[in-house]
């Protein structure tokens, strides 16, 4: 851990591997919880007197054109003012510019590059591990600390690349506070939760979850489902489904699992319903058979009640995934509902990962009083699959 390394940080060159995949519009960063959960690492690194040089990609570059809407030159910016001191922006991934800068640091200097996946116009370089690539940029720095969990699924150069060959050059390579927050939390919770343990799974597709399912059979008391992938399983019990969402290729496997995790699978009991895939579109409430022509778009008053039913005691809650089409206001309703009902559980351990379940509780105003939102949405779905993560493997000695 970055903590381990406090009498190793005066002078020294920090390469830190941070996940500031922000949304920005105009120049304006919409939603900064990823910065600000990188500060704590940052702020260690410099208070002790190291050289910290930050990288981190935003979106996905395939065009010279995507390069425009995608420098992280804003994000130089905002970290600034979070900081509360200057970060230099360097607008190039590699060369004699980015050397420079770096050389001409003194400690307790903050600096940003470019964004790593600039690499990726020129076949993939960053997100493909090229091991030349990883290999130069392991070279710009003395300690390789990595603390961007959002990308810890994947094999990057700025990941597995330079903590491998920090690691093969006897430097040292460390996890920082965030991640180190995240495999906490997520790792006590799959392998060492407090009882009752409640696993609340949303999203449109079953085959997005099987893993977790799969993998939380054993672990949870009880495993809720909601949002599209519920309808599968409608469809697996013979309940009709109308025209809601619905995988046919994975309904042998809903059955299977159903068999599995008997009265462990708690599914919704009413719908609200409508039809069409329309925000503005007349709904109505359907408890049982979805008629014809009709699709369920969110959880029911009833499923509601019953959800809330099974949370109620519960000591461990983990929540991926909406209840219902969440980005359409007269659909969002029963995922807000449960945002609402988490933040009342003040005796529970309750996390929060995934896009739109961690977009509901913000909203709702009650993401302080959950104990932990995850900055990771593909990378805490996998660890909650109990699979191992190469950014994390690459800086653990374990």
């Amino acid at each position: 851990m970055v903590s381990d390394l406090k009498d190793d940080l005066k002078g020294k060159k920090v390469l830190v591997r941070v996940d500031f995949n922000v949304p920005i519009k105009d120049g304006v960063i919409g939603d900064d919880n990823r910065m600000t959960a990188a500060l704590p690492t940052i702020n260690y690194i410099i208070d002790n007197g190291g050289k910290a040089i930050l990288f981190s990609h935003l979106g996905r570059v395939k065009t010279e054109e995507d390069k425009k809407a995608l420098t992280l030159k804003p994000v130089a910016k905002h970290l600034a003012e979070l900081l509360n001191k200057p970060v230099t922006f360097v607008p190039v991934t590699r060369g004699a510019q980015l050397e420079d800068a770096i050389n001409n640091m003194k400690d307790g200097d903050v600096l940003l590059v470019e964004n790593t996946r600039f690499e990726d116009l020129d076949g993939k370089k960053e997100s493909g591990n090229d091991p030349e690539l990883g290999k130069y940029w392991a070279s710009l720095g003395d300690i390789y600390v990595n603390d961007a969990f959002g990308t810890a699924h994947r094999e990057h150069a700025s990941n597995v690349g330079i903590a491998s060959n920090m690691k093969a050059a006897g430097k040292k390579a460390a996890a920082g506070f965030l991640l180190e927050k995240e495999i906490k939390f997520l790792g006590n919770a799959v392998d060492n939760p407090a009882h009752p343990f409640v696993a609340i799974l949303g999203g449109a597709k079953v085959s997005d979850k099987i893993g977790v399912i799969n993998h939380l059979i054993d672990k949870a008391d009880k495993i809720i489902v909601g949002g599209g992938m519920a309808y599968t399983f409608y469809a697996a019990k013979g309940i009709k489904i109308g025209n809601s969402l619905v995988e046919k290729d994975k309904i042998e496997l809903a059955k299977e699992i159903m068999e599995k995790a008997g009265d462990k699978l708690v599914l919704p009991i009413d719908n609200v319903c409508a039809e069409k895939f329309d925000n503005d579109a007349p709904s109505k409430v359907v408890e049982g058979d979805i008629p014809d022509g009709y699709m369920a778009l969110d959880i029911g008053p009833k499923s509601v009640e019953e959800f809330e039913n099974v949370l109620k005691d519960a000591k461990t809650v983990v929540w991926n995934g909406p209840m219902g089409v969440f980005e359409m206001p007269n659909f969002a309703k029963g995922t807000l509902e449960i945002g609402k009902f988490l933040g009342t559980l003040t005796d529970a351990t309750t996390i929060v990962g995934g896009g739109d379940s961690t977009a509901a509780v913000k909203k709702l105003g009650v993401a302080d009083k959950l104990t932990h939102i995850s900055t990771g949405g593909g990378a805490s779905l996998e660890y909650l699959e109990g699979k191992t993560l190469p950014g994390i493997a690459a800086v653990s000695d374990k």
